[in-house]
């Protein structure tokens, strides 16, 4: 909190805080008191080493340290044994702040109240994070670093709204893309119910990724912000998925830690602000950034918030007052050059003989302290995981109660109306289903892993599922209804980044199953690298599919069709239907396999161009009433999402089903409706993706507001599990992915 700049009233004393006993008063005053800082000695100053020898040596190991990796990595070793999500229900069960969100979103209605909503909220309340210089102008300029889903955003927003401080206040924050097929599932935070809502402001960069451990981003990001007078606080809250090896998380972690601080100093403005995200501090690497932070910081704290799990590694790295550029610019232009996700495999950033041994020594006291909190909780959840007495059960619901009272009390949260949250009041039902939650002990998800895709899959909770495809039921029922009336064509926009090599994520499907055919794609790896058709494919024998004829005669029949358009799949042209059936006009179009062979899918820029020039070509054909059936791979990717929008907008329905020959679907588009700014901006798109230059590929045309609205998502998030479905049966039936 900035403390004496603002007129925030204060809450008067909870009188049901006087029912708690002084014991657990002190214990939850202890809860919120988990900081450490630095502070040079007297009479001497910290200083930053010479660029010379800046990234030029090797690495140094610390004993103490090191001693103390290692005994808290015995302790940890002690969980690999505990199902994941039984442990996680018990130490939520333990955690003493346990309950502070819970109690945040009923009391102060704060907006997207997570827990790292009230670590940052937290983080406010303690330290004074916003400078007097910017609120006494009356203006604030944030960026957010690895900011997804965006609590920080929303946390500082209610700050700022019920605090009295009367400023301008403007955000910019960036993460790894959400909508980025490339973009991994680990490493990517799926929840996108702000980030919907508030697109404008976030930086995804030339190649649209959001990866701010490239280079070029860095700089980008500088110009992103170039209208801010000053940039007076940066927050950096990233981090990697680390279960598969915990015991390494901090080393794991490093490069994105050294990537945000070196964002985090070019971009701040004097007096700035700095919060970062670290684990344990045992490496090398660490004590070099935070040596970096000491000398470029008037202070520096290292803070466990109490809303942060105890028994977690995780600490907040709160940097305040910067002593702007020109203290760092001789080294900081070299520590951009070395800028990038492989920073790890280079020299150290400082050698040990340049940090001073009164760092050294705090910086092992503050490692220690640390150490001793994370390791007692641990040691205090294992013993109560089987043994927990009532007593002890209604002693810490005690301090649960209290430490969520005490939290509201402690950093004068007050409600705020929804018209005022970040998002103004919309809607937030957009939002991707939460990460996959890892199951099973430590010690079995390692020996999963080294099972073959098969077995994975055939012990797997999906399975069942999978085997429901074979029923040929598939697309019954499904209907996107139209024409759709919304839509706005002029605020259409195309989207270019860097050519997609694979489809990681999807917004329009379920995750797991999109990594399971990953998977069977990559460890069966029957076709040579570049090759995305097969010579000859076979079809599953168990399963039960529609044949062409049975397809077209049922969509002929049931929409009283007198023209019928098919686009590609030259096999159909010798399809003979009864005479009751009107005549077949076809267009050239992409040609699929009926089994995946690639783990682009629909993300190959030539198949798309192909399928956007067939469409464009069989549109101008169709009369009002007409059919189209188009022939879909799937649609993971936001350009295909695109171009089905576009038919939402011409066709009273869209359906599809899964024939027995040809592509693994299609989608059949009956009534057509003439809509002729539908054609030129599909005109428009497809002479853009001609002219793009080799690696770059054109993303999305359709804003992601209109491709998550409606039942659109509901409809192509039913075809590519289908389609996904029926390609992980086959695989594992014909053999194509052993």
């Amino acid at each position: 909190m900035s403390k004496g700049c603002g007129t925030k009233k204060k809450l008067p004393p909870d009188k049901a805080m006087e029912s708690f006993d002084d014991g657990v008063m002190g214990e939850v005053k202890l809860l919120f008191n988990k900081v450490r800082a630095y502070s040079p000695p007297p009479g001497a100053e910290w200083r930053l080493p010479d660029p010379s020898v800046v990234l030029c040596h090797q690495p140094s190991s610390h004993p103490h340290l090191q001693a103390l990796k290692q005994s808290l990595n015995e302790v940890k070793n002690q969980l690999s044994d505990k199902d994941l999500a039984v442990w996680h229900q018990h130490t939520c069960s333990t955690n003493r702040a346990g309950t502070v969100t819970a109690h945040l979103r009923g009391a102060v209605n704060a907006e997207l109240c997570t827990q790292a909503w009230a670590k940052f909220y937290e983080i406010l309340g303690t330290f004074d994070l916003l400078p007097q210089t910017a609120l006494q102008i009356g203006e604030l300029n944030s960026v957010h670093l690895c900011e997804a889903p965006g609590a920080f955003i929303a946390a500082l927003n209610h700050f700022l709204q019920t605090s009295g401080l009367h400023c301008d206040w403007n955000w910019v924050a960036n993460t790894l893309n959400p909508y980025h097929e490339a973009n991994e599932r680990n490493s990517t935070i799926a929840d996108d119910r702000l980030i919907a809502h508030t697109l404008p402001w976030w930086f995804f960069g030339s190649d649209d990724t959001g990866d701010i451990m490239l280079q070029k981003h860095l700089l980008e990001l500088q110009g992103f912000v170039g209208n801010m007078h000053n940039v007076d606080l940066v927050t950096a809250d990233g981090s990697f998925d680390c279960q598969g090896d915990p015991g390494e998380q901090e080393s794991l972690v490093a490069p994105l830690q050294y990537c945000e601080t070196v964002c985090a100093l070019l971009l701040l403005g004097p007096g700035g602000s700095f919060v970062l995200k670290m684990f344990t501090l045992f490496e090398h690497s660490s004590v070099c950034l935070l040596f970096l932070l000491v000398c470029c910081f008037s202070s520096v704290h290292i803070f466990k918030p109490a809303t942060s799990k105890s028994g977690n590694s995780e600490v907040y790295v709160v940097c305040l007052g910067y002593k702007a550029k020109e203290v760092v610019r001789p080294l900081l232009s070299k520590l951009i050059r070395n800028y990038g996700p492989d920073i790890a495999s280079k020299a150290a950033m400082f050698p040990n003989s340049s940090i001073p041994d009164s760092f050294l020594k705090q910086h092992e006291e503050i490692c220690t302290f640390f150490h001793s909190l994370q390791i007692n909780t641990i040691q205090e959840n294992l013993q109560l995981f089987n043994t927990m007495s009532d007593e002890h059960r209604r002693r810490l619901d005690k301090l649960r109660e209290c430490a969520a009272q005490s939290y509201i009390q402690r950093f004068q949260v007050q409600f705020l109306p929804r018209k005022r949250w970040v998002c103004r009041g919309g809607p937030m039902n957009w939002g991707k289903p939460c990460q996959r939650k890892q199951m099973g002990s430590f010690n079995q998800r390692k020996e999963i892993k080294f099972q073959q895709w098969r077995q994975r899959l055939a012990q797997g909770p999906y399975w069942t599922w999978i085997e429901e495809h074979c029923q040929g039921v598939e697309g019954h029922g499904v209907v996107l209804n139209g024409p759709l009336i919304e839509g706005d064509l002029d605020a259409w926009f195309t989207r270019v980044g860097s050519a997609l090599p694979k489809v990681c994520s999807s917004t329009f499907c379920d995750q797991d199953l999109l990594d399971l055919l990953n998977e069977a794609l990559e460890e069966g790896a029957l076709f040579p690298p570049g090759q995305r058709c097969a010579k000859k494919t076979a079809a599953c024998c168990s399963c039960s599919f529609q044949s062409p004829e049975s397809i077209l005669t049922e969509f002929c029949q049931s929409l009283n069709v007198t023209s019928c358009v098919l686009v590609g799949n030259p096999a159909w042209q010798k399809i003979h239907l009864s005479e009751n059936v009107p005549q077949l006009q076809f267009c050239v179009g992409p040609s699929y396999p009926q089994v995946f062979v690639s783990t682009l899918y629909d993300g190959h820029p030539d198949d798309q161009q192909q399928l956007l020039s067939g469409l464009l070509a069989a549109l101008r054909g169709l009369v009002k009433g007409s059919t189209l059936v188009v022939p879909f791979c799937s649609a993971l990717t936001r350009f295909t999402a695109s171009l089905i929008l576009a038919l939402h907008l011409c066709f009273h329905s869209i359906s599809f089903r899964c024939p027995s020959a040809g592509p693994p679907a299609v989608l059949v588009c009956g009534g057509f409706s003439v809509f002729p700014r539908v054609f030129t901006v599909l005109q428009e798109v497809l002479e853009e993706m001609k002219g793009l230059e080799h690696g770059r590929q054109l993303l999305q045309f359709a804003p992601m507001e209109d491709l998550t609205r409606g039942a659109l998502p509901d409809f192509l998030t039913s075809f590519n599990n289908t389609v996904m479905r029926q390609q992980l049966h086959i695989l594992m039936q014909t053999g194509q992915g052993r």
